[in-house]
């Protein structure tokens, strides 16, 4: 006997300003881009790649809000949710191309230092702080209903650190004339991107190799179900996650002859939603241990 939960569809009422924030967004984006390589600013050129995490960010945001609402078919009984985590994975490496060339670039630079325009740097920098915190407002009221509402505000936010960053490093250059701190902030803005990029690597590795979910207590999981009344033992229980938040578990469960397989499984199915934040499972009720599961046990 089985039972299941189905998932939540992500809600789309946050849609039109997860817009906005991507627009504004990836406009500063592409004008960073355009100064730093103009301006001879390797630190605008760093942040540009922070900003591109804010918009890979907000684009996945929107992508899972979009594509979630496309139905389960005969070939994709899952539906579309995993194409968030494909793109967050190709995201994470190209960031990581992207720091090795900030980090290579500021080490050639550090040997042939070049002229800075620090007035434009800090014309650039300070309209990207506002863009920033233009985006953080539209966001503010939505990120506590939505994980990936909730990502996506703390990009922004950390970004806006970076361009409080080059602000600083523009108002440095222009009083004091030492070029080399537009090739530091580079550095420090290479160094902080590097370490949130193999995080969001490894989570999105884990997700597409299958693994337990992270925030899971797995043992604690197992517990929960087999002290359950009329429960014997559990088995062949797997966790996994199609994306971000959306938990999935299968198990099998021997019981008592006297217990009601139903009463059983709604139990478990309530202890899984409220006590793990997982509304996805599947559980095969069963008088003894499976021959398949004995032959493992086994080996």
């Amino acid at each position: 006997m089985s039972d299941s939960k189905a998932h939540a569809i992500p809600s789309a009422q946050n849609e039109s300003k997860l817009w906005w924030a991507f627009a504004l967004t990836g406009t500063y984006l592409i004008a960073e881009v355009i100064a730093g390589l103009w301006l001879n600013s390797l630190a605008l050129i760093s942040d540009a790649a922070h900003m591109l995490t804010d918009a890979a960010a907000l684009g996945i945001a929107l992508a899972a809000v979009r594509i979630a609402k496309r139905p389960a078919d005969l070939k994709r009984t899952y539906g579309y949710h995993r194409f968030e985590i494909l793109a967050a994975a190709f995201n994470a490496l190209l960031l990581f191309a992207v720091a090795i060339y900030i980090l290579y670039e500021a080490w050639r630079r550090f040997g042939n230092p070049v002229e800075v325009q620090s007035v434009g740097m800090l014309w650039v920098a300070a309209f990207g702080l506002v863009i920033n915190l233009i985006s953080m407002r539209l966001l503010n009221a939505g990120k506590e209903q939505s994980l990936n509402l909730k990502g996506a505000y703390l990009e922004v936010w950390s970004d806006m650190l970076g361009s409080f960053g080059v602000i600083f490093a523009a108002i440095a250059i222009y009083f004091t004339g030492w070029a080399w701190v537009d090739t530091v902030l580079a550095v420090a803005i290479g160094l902080w991107v590097l370490p949130r990029t193999w995080v969001l690597l490894k989570e999105t590795l884990n997700i597409l190799l299958e693994g337990a979910p992270d925030g899971v207590d797995l043992a604690a999981l197992t517990r929960s179900i087999q002290n359950q009344p009329g429960v014997l033992d559990v088995h062949d229980l797997h966790l996994w996650a199609i994306t971000t938040g959306k938990n999935s578990l299968t198990a099998h469960v021997v019981h008592e002859t006297s217990s009601s397989a139903k009463a059983i499984i709604e139990r478990i199915n309530a202890i899984l939603a409220n006590d793990f934040d997982i509304h996805h499972s599947t559980l095969q009720c069963e008088l003894s241990r499976c021959a398949r599961s004995l032959e493992d046990a086994i080996h």
